[in-house]
């Protein structure tokens, strides 16, 4: 269904630096910078993009969005959980944990990127 998701972010490095660390924990590689100064990140089919607004404006998060990372293990989800917590990103919501409802139980890691992104590592336990 999807192609890529590319997201704003005023400082490339601080962001460069969380989504690295990030996508390590889930068993990707560090982003490659392009010619034009954006970030790409190429993972499992999966492609993820970070460039300073091309209008010029400042970066800003989507009020109620969530980019979630798929995740291999509870494990997964809590080393990206702490991959991201300490390079530059903030914890929110509930802990890293199972959350159920609608007949589903996913185990959830909630964070915010250094550019105000909610994005989420999520595990589907079997």
């Amino acid at each position: 269904m999807f192609s890529h998701v590319m997201l704003g972010a005023d400082d490339i490095d601080a962001s460069k630096k969380f989504y690295d660390a990030c996508f390590k924990a889930l068993g990707g590689n560090e982003g490659q910078i392009d010619p034009k100064g954006r970030v790409i990140y190429m993972h499992n089919g999966g492609i993820f993009l970070l460039t300073k607004p091309i209008d010029g404006q400042p970066a800003s998060c989507g009020n109620g969005s969530t980019i979630g990372f798929a995740a291999t293990s509870e494990d997964m989800a809590d080393a990206w959980h702490k991959a991201g917590s300490e390079n530059g990103g903030t914890e929110i919501e509930d802990p890293p944990g199972i959350r159920e409802g609608a007949g589903m139980k996913l185990y959830l890691a909630y964070l915010r990127d250094p550019a105000g992104n909610k994005v989420c590592a999520m595990y589907r336990p079997g």
